[in-house]
């Protein structure tokens, strides 16, 4: 299930690069966590739903592409979003 507009561009608005950004890595890796965290609560409910785990599992290794992008790109940028988002420990 798509995110609610109003998350989405509050998401948007944190992570920007600049004025206009809609589609750094940044964004992108905030979005798809917000998406994994969604589809994490629906699981808590939903132990058999399948069809959408699949679809979790795609998100995760895209977010991890991103994620591995953006280290060898900008290894500070890379440290401040992980802090962000509490993904790793």
């Amino acid at each position: 299930m798509p995110l609610a507009r109003e998350s989405k561009v509050n998401t948007i608005e944190r992570f920007r690069v600049h004025p206009k950004d809609t589609g750094s890595p940044e964004v992108q890796i905030a979005l798809l966590s917000e998406r994994i965290s969604y589809l994490n609560e629906h699981f808590r409910a939903h132990r058999k739903d399948h069809a959408s785990r699949r679809g979790l599992l795609n998100m995760v290794g895209r977010r991890k592409r991103h994620l591995e992008y953006l280290k060898r790109r900008d290894p500070e940028s890379y440290k401040q979003i992980i802090e962000k988002l509490g993904i790793r420990k």
